[in-house]
């Protein structure tokens, strides 16, 4: 009989991440969730307030992705990590809600370009380490842990997927999932997407030891998030749009000319994926959905 698996998925309470806990709860594995807050607001990525009874199989963890201290312990023994934490826009929610940021300003500034010193991502890693080393002393002795940094695309989508995996690595993990993204949006900037494809490079390049996959998953949608059925429509009339003018907005209207996917089967995809030792590097969305349904043929057996 083989050993149970173990899998920590970072933003497992989110939209994706809490179907990818589910999905590997289906297959009997050890499943840790690992979010700054910890478990789930379930109203907010179900139907109902109530916890689904898998989630009782998860081990719920806290913890700060760019604060490794408080987590690299879970990495050891793990055969898969995934990524599935990031950010659309880079305004500051807070500073707009209070009055000390314009709507405006925040939107100018996601548009803008890469903020200075964002050129080496390995060197940007070192220093997050180095000032969350710093931070968590300050705090053991009673400074204070400092403010959370604004985030953007730089740290959240490349960045703390550059330095999650480095710690994977480091604790011999089997395989890292990263959860990327099909193409763009015109609402988006360039760098939401730029930023999710140089992470991908760094890890494959920088721990070639470690088997990544890069699963790049078009609009996802659910019943239980109904704005998401109605952008999931107009995704499936762009991509039949694209098909009769020969792919001629797809260029310009990216995954919205895309066929948009149901989360749980991006979910059932990446966890298979995982599974399968022959899956590596970028899971464009035909894999996807042939691995979700080669997970479903296996529930059938």
């Amino acid at each position: 009989m083989s050993a149970t698996k173990r899998i920590v998925v970072f933003g497992g309470n989110g939209f994706l991440g809490s179907r990818i806990c589910r999905a590997a709860v289906a297959r009997n594995w050890d499943v840790t969730s690992v979010s700054r807050s910890g478990r789930p607001n379930w109203l907010s990525i179900t139907s109902s307030p109530t916890p689904p009874g898998w989630s009782h199989s998860v081990t719920w963890e806290r913890g700060d992705i760019f604060r490794p201290a408080q987590w690299t312990s879970l990495l050891y023994g793990a055969d898969y990590v995934v990524h599935s934490l990031g950010i659309l826009l880079e305004a500051d929610y807070k500073g707009v809600i209070s009055g000390r940021e314009s709507p405006i300003s925040g939107l100018a500034r996601a548009f803008g370009p890469a903020p200075a010193g964002a050129a080496n991502p390995l060197e940007r890693v070192r220093r997050l380490e180095e000032e969350s080393e710093k931070s968590e002393t300050k705090k053991e002795e009673g400074g204070g842990g400092g403010g959370a940094p604004q985030l953007t695309y730089e740290m959240m989508n490349r960045d703390s997927t550059i330095l999650l995996a480095k710690e994977a690595a480091q604790a011999g993990v089997g395989a890292f999932g990263f959860v990327s993204a099909a193409a763009g949006a015109p609402v988006l900037p360039s760098r939401y997407l730029s930023t999710k494809r140089e992470a991908e490079e760094v890890v494959a390049r920088e721990f070639p030891g470690m088997r990544g996959v890069f699963f790049r998953p078009p609009f996802m949608y659910d019943k239980s998030r109904g704005v998401t059925m109605g952008v999931a429509a107009m995704a499936t009339a762009g991509s039949v749009f694209d098909g009769l003018t020969g792919g001629r907005v797809g260029g310009f209207l990216g995954s919205m000319v895309m066929k948009p996917l149901k989360v749980d089967v991006v979910a059932d995809a990446v966890v298979e994926a995982l599974a399968d030792e022959s899956v590596k590097g970028p899971v464009e969305v035909p894999q996807l959905e042939q691995l979700a349904e080669q997970a479903w043929r296996k529930t059938m057996l």
